[in-house]
């Protein structure tokens, strides 16, 4: 527009001026095989500033009719593409509502001439996961991971549908694809963590924890539940397995950890399984007279026999220490009842039934009044432990 614009102020300013050039005495002859022409030189340069604008309207003209001629052989085309975004834009919106039958069917056309075929395939797979359509879902996403960009994005997508729909071993082959480490996304690590732990494999998500610590993947509250529970599970399984594989879990802790009474406990309770009681003895009367931890007292009354004589006059010995520790009068129940003296033993269990009321104090209250030929208040108790349930 500029350039025409530019044209006719050409003209016009030659227009003007052209009544000044009168007097001159320039003088044109052209000769073109049997042609001749004869002309002022001023009437020449209008001339040839007028046939060059025809000539530029012809130009506009012929590359108007060849646009006009090429789009109108691939309007098909351009009405199947402005099809498939209007079924794309009717399945997001359909996606938004929840409708899924409705998002599954528009968003599947949308991909058949869509600018971002897998978007529109992960989109209906995810409308039929949501209508338990599993064939139809493994269907879009087999197609969608034909774009090798998408193929991590549907592999992801693939383990957490199979998780949700219980199928953790072919859950679990989809996301052994994915590797998880220090270098995967977010996605794949919760993914890694909702997947072990539903499996049970607490070696593996043993692996997993600093790198959770590490990306920040939880909370400090909730990774340090996942520590605990993770660690715990690894002790426990490690003692119905061997000697070995308890000793081999126990070193894998850091040395911080080791000092945690939980695991402590579990590891002494472990190693008196497999007949190494006075090692472990050792090790809980070591921190019994420092820190009688919950954990630690509960781990002395499994432990702990009645020939264990040494042991059990040293804990007898602290009892006015601890008075006031619930989990200390528990052990001292469960110490006499060991030793039949079920008159001592009412009188814990009476006392932690009134400070901490569970189904099984309340039974352990009553077996020790069944001895005692306390045959009402026994049923009292058992009856109070089935309200407790």
């Amino acid at each position: 527009m500029i350039r025409v614009l530019a044209y006719l102020a050409i003209i016009l300013i030659g227009l003007c001026i052209s009544p000044f050039f009168d007097d001159m005495n320039g003088y044109l002859y052209v000769a073109f095989w049997d042609y001749e022409v004869e002309m002022g030189v001023v009437t020449a340069i209008v001339g040839l500033i007028l046939f060059y604008c025809i000539l530029q309207v012809v130009e506009w003209c012929l590359v108007f009719l060849l646009n006009l001629i090429l789009s109108s052989r691939l309007l098909p085309e351009k009405w199947r593409r402005k099809a498939a975004r209007k079924h794309t834009l009717v399945g997001a919106l359909a996606l938004a509502e929840e409708d899924w039958p409705v998002a599954e069917k528009a968003m599947a056309k949308g991909a058949e001439k869509g600018e971002l075929p897998a978007l529109n395939l992960l989109a209906a797979a995810r409308a039929a996961q949501h209508q338990n359509d599993s064939t139809s879902r493994d269907n879009y996403l087999n197609e969608a991971e034909k774009e090798p960009i998408a193929v991590n994005a549907v592999t992801t997508t693939r383990t957490r549908y199979l998780l949700q729909q219980g199928d953790l071993i072919s859950a679990r082959e989809q996301l052994d694809k994915l590797s998880p480490s220090s270098k995967s996304k977010l996605p794949v690590l919760r993914l890694a963590i909702e997947l072990y732990q539903a499996q049970s494999d607490f070696n593996a998500l043993k692996l997993l924890l600093p790198i959770i610590k590490k990306r920040q993947l939880l909370s400090d509250s909730a990774f340090a539940e996942l520590t605990m529970s993770t660690n715990r599970s690894l002790l426990l399984s490690a003692t119905e397995v061997s000697e070995q594989e308890l000793e081999k879990v126990w070193h894998w802790l850091s040395r911080a950890e080791r000092k945690e009474m939980s695991y402590l406990t579990l590891y002494c309770i472990g190693l008196n399984r497999y007949d190494r009681k006075p090692e472990a003895l050792k090790l809980l009367m070591k921190h019994l007279k420092s820190s009688p931890s919950t954990e630690l007292l509960t781990g002395l009354g499994e432990i702990l026999l009645p020939t264990d004589l040494d042991e059990r006059e040293l804990i007898f010995s602290m009892e006015k220490k601890h008075a006031e520790n619930i989990d200390f009068q528990i052990l001292l129940a469960k110490l006499h009842q060991q030793n039949s003296d079920h008159r001592r033993a009412k009188e814990y269990w009476q006392k932690v039934c009134q400070i901490q009321p569970s189904k099984a104090h309340w039974l352990a209250l009553g077996e020790a009044q069944e001895h005692l030929g306390e045959q009402n208040p026994a049923i009292l108790s058992y009856r109070n432990a089935i309200k407790a349930d």
